[in-house]
């Protein structure tokens, strides 16, 4: 038989071991409650603005003389003079002599024409002398009509053809000698001189290249769909050229004198045409537009009036997602007039001051509700000072 002992020692055992179990379990806290998550999507916007607007099209080309002259001699020999500013990059005034020819040959041309025109002039005037006296003796001897042989009038007519040919020869005398004289037939730029002091040269032979400085010009290629985007298809147009000189960069106003009417078969382009007046500032201070340079430019359009400006990838389905009054997104149909690189321009469908969301979202629903990351910011400050609160008190 078991003995007292031996049955009362297990029941303390298990008393003992169910008080300290109550009393561990006594100085456990409570497990804390957690705060309810928000899972309201943040967002990002930007605020529509809606601003005056004129288009503009860029274009880029190669700066060009207006007028470009290759002057050919008219006449043949010897070089016998040219001027200090007949050099490649030398500039001459309109009228200025570059070179001359010997002139030796065509002033004997020009002294043997003048001396038959005088003969001529002599022979004209015996011939109507002897047709006057004709006429006398004809009257004197017989009261018939006389012939025009008898009158002499073959003869005169011979004198006067015979004077208008040694006047011809004078004006190609004159002429021929004129053309002994090269001069610049425009304000220029000397590109070549192929010529030298006692060099020969024929009637075709190449002199020189002259660009003219009055005016320049530059072929700006556009593609179709942008001409609408110009007044008058850019009749008139202002250009504002961009280019280097001197190693940094300047600019050059002109303007759209003409189109060239045609859309090139290569490129597909349509090319306007821009003139830019006195390029090498030899009538003005200003930086030298110098021929050969390539330039960028920016065409005046037209007017778009007032639109806003937003990144091209907001706009989904011709829509663009926004944030109302009430933290709620929105969807509104807008209307894009042009694309500008990465942005478009809208002219209808958003009103200034609305907020246009420009952060994704991963399942966008119109009607939910979003919020923006400064506002979480201001409700999770209060709940974030709340403890501090109660340990101060604990601590008074």
């Amino acid at each position: 038989m078991a003995t007292k002992t031996q049955i009362i020692l297990p029941i303390v055992v298990i008393s003992i071991g169910i008080g300290a179990f109550i009393g561990i379990s006594s100085l456990k806290k409570p497990p804390e409650e957690k705060p309810p998550v928000d899972n309201t999507p943040l967002v990002s916007v930007q605020n529509i603005e809606f601003k005056p607007m004129t288009f503009s099209v860029s274009s880029y080309g190669v700066v060009n003389a207006k007028y470009e002259t290759e002057l050919i001699s008219q006449v043949n020999g010897e070089i016998v003079y040219l001027s200090d500013k007949f050099v490649k990059g030398g500039f001459v005034k309109k009228g200025e002599i570059l070179a001359k020819i010997d002139p030796s040959d065509y002033e004997s041309n020009l002294l043997d024409a003048q001396a038959k025109i005088a003969t001529a002039n002599a022979s004209l005037i015996q011939e109507k002398a002897n047709a006057a006296v004709a006429e006398q003796e004809w009257s004197r001897i017989t009261e018939g009509k006389p012939t025009e042989l008898s009158l002499r009038k073959p003869q005169l007519a011979q004198a006067i053809a015979s004077l208008k040919s040694a006047e011809a020869s004078l004006h190609r005398a004159e002429r021929d000698l004129e053309r002994t004289i090269i001069k610049a037939p425009y304000d220029s730029l000397i590109a070549t001189r192929n010529i030298g002091l006692g060099s020969y040269v024929a009637p075709g032979s190449a002199i020189g290249l002259m660009l003219g400085t009055e005016v320049a010009e530059v072929r700006l290629p556009l593609a179709d769909k942008e001409i609408q985007y110009l007044e008058s298809r850019g009749a008139d147009a202002k250009v504002q050229l961009v280019g280097s000189y001197a190693g940094s960069k300047q600019q050059w106003a002109g303007k759209i004198v003409r189109s060239e009417g045609v859309v090139d078969s290569k490129s597909r382009m349509t090319y306007l045409v821009a003139q830019i007046d006195d390029p090498y500032g030899l009538n003005s201070p200003k930086p030298e537009l110098r021929y050969g340079t390539y330039v960028t430019a920016t065409i005046n359009g037209s007017d778009a009036g007032d639109v806003t400006i937003i990144p091209r990838y907001l706009v989904v389905n011709g829509k663009v997602a926004v944030m109302d009054e009430d933290n709620t997104l929105r969807y509104k149909a807008v209307d894009i007039i042009r694309q500008e690189g990465s942005n478009v321009v809208v002219s209808s469908g958003l009103e200034s001051g609305m907020r246009v969301i420009t952060s994704a979202l991963d399942y966008p629903v119109e009607g939910m509700v979003v919020a923006l990351p400064q506002d979480k910011l201001l409700q999770s400050e209060p709940e974030q000072q709340a403890p501090q609160t109660d340990l101060a008190m604990g601590a008074q």
